[in-house]
This record gives structure tokens, C-alpha cells and sequence, in this order.
């Protein structure tokens, strides 16, 4: 059945970084990728889009996104109008607050009002499946499948849900490891390395909270070791199997031996980046956007980012953050609302993304100009870790599926209950949660 649902998430991974939410979502080959690419038939009938229908589109479409902060979004617009005007076809800008929750409820309310207010929306990457499943959003796989090369394919994962793509990647993210030059020339080449060296030389700090931003950590972790939260049909919960319980155990050993401090399982993105600012640890997980508001800080250590190292025995991962472009089934110029989401993730616009506002690109080319590489000087390591990442998992309870991550998680690293009884609790909770869509 489809799911109606009003639920209050936190995505407190959410960390503002030139305009851009940059909330925490790669590989198959590290068996993490819970986006069951194998269609269930739960969006049936969708609207499909006529990647035709954008030449020579004229009219009006209006962009909805959240707080524009930086003006990435009004230099969108202002870019796409001044390419488009001649030709008849314009946009404008409709911001919703800063707060995730809250663009995600303003998202929500016009789609059950069948408004067509909103013609493009931005869309944390987290809520594909959710919007797919009401069948509130255009198909874009035709689209996507002409303009593949345009995207690096870990991207594509956010917006694939029942076989199909429902968006386009616009702006990514990627959890990134932070060393100190002091302590560590180089991030070891596995995570059991790096806890052990961290045990020497002061620690290593992450997102520990009982937040979204535990659940990005975890499942770095996990999907690195191998392990799954969802079967490939997404209808089954597989969180408690060996590989995840070896990563967990790996994380609660960690905050035990003294690898990491106990304080982190109160830790959110600003509190482990301050933390490691203080010059103390000497590695940090963090998003991208702490090291442009590091390197401002004139008393923090010298340090250097290096993507996520490999779970030994097993592969490497990431979690994918960030946001996609989606097109409402209600938009009255559905050829206007894709040629504005096609010019937004030209290289033209993506190069100005990186170079102007310090997003990360989803263009792979954008990575290899000069431009890029002289705004970035961490461009290199920035597109490795998003290349071997992973969405998390694409479901339309996926604020549920989370919660009981997070929850259960940060229950074992407290040491409140044991990593066994954490990972059988989260097993239970999100099969309760897949039973009612």
C-alpha cells in the first residue's frame, strides 16, 4: 500500500556548507548498496519523462530549495535565466527554511495538496524512495541513462529506487578521514591501523551521537566489512549478521581500549571538529566541509584529508551525502523544470559549485580542471571517497530504518547493552518498520 507518513527525523548529519545541506548515503562490491535495483512494481504507472521535451521549452518554472545561504542556488538560477531568457524559457526561486525536517515537510504538504507550485525541488538524497513510492516524482530514467557519463555512477545510487532513476545528482558528499601532519603523515591503509596508531598518538574522533550522523559512521564501517542492512529486495531486514556485528564490536573495542575517547558517543559533526581542532586527536571522520572551515582556523594543527582506509579482510566504503534535483508529477512545464535540472549539472555549473561554494561536484570531469584542483587542493581524495562509497539504504521508511540504527548503536558504544543485542534490537525494529508500506 502507499505509505503516508509525518515523521519527525533529525538529520543532525546536517551540516550547512556553501547553501547545501550536506546531510550523510556506494559500492556494490562491498555489499553495502541497499538500493535494490530489482523492481518490486510499488511505482507502477509513474509519470515518465520525455527527455525531448526539453528543447526549446519556454515559460516560467519555479526552483524550491532550502535557505540559500551562500546564493549557490539564486547564482544557479540567475546563470540558467540568463542562458534561457532568449529563448523564452525562465526560472525562479522559491527557499524553504534551513532546516531539513522542515524543507522535507514543505516538500511534503504541496505534493498532497497536488500543488504545482514547485516545478524542481532539491532533495536530500534520503528521500528518493519515500517520494518514488507516492509516485509524487517524475521518472527520469530515460534522462539518465542518455546522460550517464555526466555522473560518477555511486551518485546515481541516491536516486535509484525500483529499478528506476527519480532525480539527477546535483551536489555530493562524503565522509573524508582528517589527519594531523604532527601525529600521522599518512591515514594507515585499514581501520584496525589506524585505531591501533590513534590508541598512540591522542585518538580519533567521529560522529558518536544518537543521530543520523551515527548511522553515516556505522555503515561506513559496516559496508566496509561487508555487511548489509536491507536484502536485496528491500523487504528484509539483514542488519544482524557476522559482518556488521564484527564492526560494531570493532567501534565499541575502540571507545574500551581508548582508541577513541568515551566522550565521542555525545559527538555531532561540530563537536568532533572542534575537538580535533584543539590538537589532541589525531584523526578525525568528518564531512567535506570541515576542512575549508578548518583551515580558517588559524589556531588548529596542520592537518590533511585522505579518503576512508579499508576494513581488513574485507573492502572500503563511504556514505554518500548531499543532494539530488527531483521533478514534481504536478509541474505544469516538465520540459522547463528539466532543462533547468540538465544546466545545473552541466560542467559549466558544477565547476562554479566546487570552485565558488565549495560542494563537491558529481560531474567526474569537473575533478580534473585546473580551476578545481587550484579552489580544492583535496579534489583527488574528495572524488575517491565518493567513488568508493554507498548510498544508505533506499527505502521509504528510511527515517525508521535509521532511527533504529542510530539508536541501537550508540546503545552498544555506551555500553548500555551488548553489540549482539543492539544489532538483534535494530534487526526487529526495522522489519516492523518495512511491515508497514
Amino acid at each position: 500500500m502507499r505509505f503516508n507518513r509525518y515523521v519527525a527525523v533529525l538529520f543532525g548529519s546536517a551540516a550547512l556548507m556553501g547553501g547545501t545541506v550536506a546531510a550523510c548515503g556506494g559500492d556494490d562490491d562491498s555489499g553495502g548498496g541497499s538500493s535494490s535495483s530489482s523492481s518490486s512494481g510499488s511505482t507502477s504507472g509513474a509519470k515518465v519523462i520525455d527527455p525531448k521535451s526539453m528543447d526549446g521549452a519556454k515559460g516560467e518554472i519555479t526552483y524550491c530549495t532550502g535557505k540559500d545561504t551562500s546564493g549557490e542556488a539564486a547564482a544557479g538560477v540567475k546563470g540558467f535565466n540568463a542562458k534561457y531568457q532568449s529563448q523564452g524559457l525562465t526560472a525562479k526561486m522559491l527557499e524553504f527554511p534551513a532546516d531539513a525536517q522542515q524543507q522535507r515537510q514543505q516538500f511534503v504538504q504541496r505534493q498532497e495538496a497536488k500543488s504545482g507550485e514547485c516545478d524542481v525541488f532539491s532533495a536530500d538524497v534520503v528521500w528518493t524512495a519515500e517520494f518514488a513510492n507516492q509516485k509524487w516524482l517524475y521518472d527520469l530514467t530515460p534522462y539518465i541513462q542518455a546522460k550517464k557519463a555526466k555522473f560518477i555512477p555511486a551518485t546515481l545510487k541516491s536516486v535509484t529506487y525500483d529499478g528506476k532513476q527519480w532525480g539527477v545528482p546535483f551536489a555530493s558528499d562524503v565522509g573524508l578521514m582528517f589527519y594531523h601532519k604532527g601525529k600521522a603523515n599518512k591515514v594507515p591503509a585499514t581501520w584496525q591501523e589506524l585505531y591501533a596508531q590513534a590508541k598512540q598518538k591522542g585518538g580519533i574522533v567521529y560522529q558518536g551521537a544518537a543521530y543520523e550522523g551515527l548511522t553515516c559512521d556505522f555503515l561506513e564501517l559496516a559496508f566496509a566489512a561487508g555487511g548489509k542492512v536491507l536484502s536485496e529486495d528491500g523487504k528484509k531486514a539483514v542488519i544482524d549478521s557476522p559482518e556488521n556485528l564484527k564492526a560494531l564490536k570493532f567501534m565499541v573495542d575502540g571507545i574500551k581500549n581508548g582508541s577513541a575517547p568515551k566522550s565521542v558517543t555525545t559527538y555531532m559533526e561540530e563537536q568532533s571538529r572542534m575537538n580535533f581542532e584543539s590538537g589532541k586527536p589525531a584523526f578525525m571522520r568528518n564531512w567535506t566541509y570541515a576542512y575549508s572551515v578548518g583551515k580558517k582556523n588559524k589556531n588548529a594543527p596542520a592537518f590533511a584529508v585522505a579518503p576512508l582506509p579499508a576494513f581488513e579482510g574485507a573492502g572500503t566504503s563511504g556514505i554518500l551525502g548531499g543532494h539530488n534535483k527531483v521533478i514534481s508529477v504536478y509541474s505544469k512545464n516538465p520540459g522547463g523544470a528539466l532543462a533547468f535540472v540538465d544546466y545545473d549539472t552541466s560542467e559549466e555549473r558544477q565547476l562554479q559549485l566546487g570552485t565558488e561554494y565549495s560542494n563537491a561536484p558529481v560531474n567526474p570531469a569537473v575533478y580534473d580542471m585546473p580551476k578545481m584542483k587550484e579552489a580544492i587542493p583535496y579534489a583527488a581524495q574528495m572524488k575517491q571517497g565518493i567513488e568508493q562509497a554507498d548510498s544508505r539504504p533506499v527505502s521509504p521508511v528510511y527515517p525508521q530504518i535509521s532511527e533504529a540504527i542510530f539508536k541501537n548503536v550508540n546503545s552498544a558504544l555506551s555500553g548500555a547493552t551488548s553489540p549482539e543485542d543492539a544489532l538483534k534490537k535494530a534487526d526487529d525494529e526495522i522489519n516492523q518498520a518495512l511491515a508497514t508500506f
